[in-house]
């Protein structure tokens, strides 16, 4: 099974050059929207029109998956709750539906690994039940982790193909947040003591517990880091492995992404390097409380929109962002220029 990506196209830099120059003319000063006005020319680049169209179909896409890491005491809630909060997702009580129904979006849930049983519309692409403790063994097999990609990548084509024209990738997994910060950190080279955070807010045993464990788990995961199907295997899980393959996919198909938090940003990470670009097609929603979420956004070069201290996951921070893309289309696409509204520009005067 391939887990190879065809090139990555980047967003059409003369559409973003065009979308400049309409800003440029709009009633107000050259700038002055600050990075409303650039996100709003990547989203015309993204989709090679000026101005661009508003959305029509925002879809969040969370990936849920149960970790083994979590029977070593790393998180403050039991693994049973992966479960439980699939459940929830499906009834419209999570966070992201209460915010996903300000923005305008839906909400599909894909059950890749909760060690649990899940309705047949979300298990489709189920992989395992659960992972490895990343400590000691892998996550997942290869074979199991090429699925997973495979899984994602379809995912994605399945919700470009409906339609979807911004998609938000979001994550549940009790213990996520510990194989999302070894990935980081093996493809940063950064420190166990830099990744750590406290995810669902861990105690300081549990955080040196957790310490303990990215350190082990980053020995093995250095050992693979050139290779990122081995790596994704060997220290990730299915529902990583599946965003990853998400990521480099909505890439490929031209579609933008708006990144969630610490275990999405661990995906995207995994996923530059398995479709190199594809980082292009993507914004960060928000920089999470996690430590390591920081170093990921600046290893891909990502400049967060909001900063509010998030840290539930979901793709909840991403989505409370989703509001200001659609500001910024409607900015670029409806705001008057000089000539319509019949006003002086400052730059066409002399004197």
């Amino acid at each position: 099974m391939s887990t190879e990506f065809p090139p990555v196209e980047p967003p059409d830099e003369t559409v973003l050059r065009e979308a400049e120059a309409r800003h440029a003319v709009l009633t107000k000063p050259v700038g002055s929207l600050g990075r409303l006005e650039e996100l709003g020319n990547w989203i015309a680049a993204c989709q090679g029109s000026v101005p661009p169209k508003p959305f029509v179909r925002p879809r969040v896409v969370v990936f849920a998956g149960d970790h083994g890491i979590t029977a070593q005491g790393v998180s403050a809630f039991p693994s049973e709750v992966t479960g439980q909060m699939v459940a929830n997702f499906l009834t419209g009580g999570a966070a992201v539906n209460v915010l996903a129904q300000v923005a305008g979006a839906t909400v599909r849930v894909v059950d890749m690994a909760v060690d649990a049983d899940t309705p047949a519309a979300v298990s489709q692409h189920k992989v395992r039940r659960s992972s490895g403790s990343i400590d000691r063994e892998d996550a997942l097999t290869r074979e199991q982790c090429e699925l997973a990609i495979a899984a994602g990548r379809a995912v994605a084509d399945e919700e470009v193909d409906a339609g979807a024209d911004v998609l938000v990738a979001g994550d549940m997994g009790i213990g996520n947040t510990t194989p999302a910060a070894v990935l980081i950190a093996s493809l940063t080279g950064s420190e166990p003591v830099a990744v750590v955070g406290r995810g669902t807010g861990i105690d300081d045993q549990a955080w040196m517990r957790k310490t303990a464990a990215i350190r082990d788990a980053l020995r093995r995961a250095r050992l693979v880091i050139s290779d990122p199907v081995a790596l994704l295997a060997t220290a990730g899980g299915a529902d990583i492995a599946a965003m990853a393959g998400f990521l480099a996919q909505a890439a490929v198909r031209k579609t933008p992404v708006v990144l969630d938090g610490v275990v999405v940003g661990a995906a995207a990470v995994v996923a530059e390097e398995m479709a190199p670009g594809a980082r292009e097609w993507w914004v960060a929603g928000h920089e999470s409380a996690e430590p390591a979420h920081a170093i990921a956004l600046g290893h891909l070069n990502l400049k967060p929109l909001l900063e509010f201290g998030m840290r539930l996951g979901e793709g909840s921070g991403a989505v409370a962002a989703l509001p200001l893309l659609i500001s910024a289309v409607k900015v670029l696409a409806e705001m008057a220029t000089f000539e319509n509204a019949g006003i002086t520009n400052r730059e066409n005067t002399t004197g």
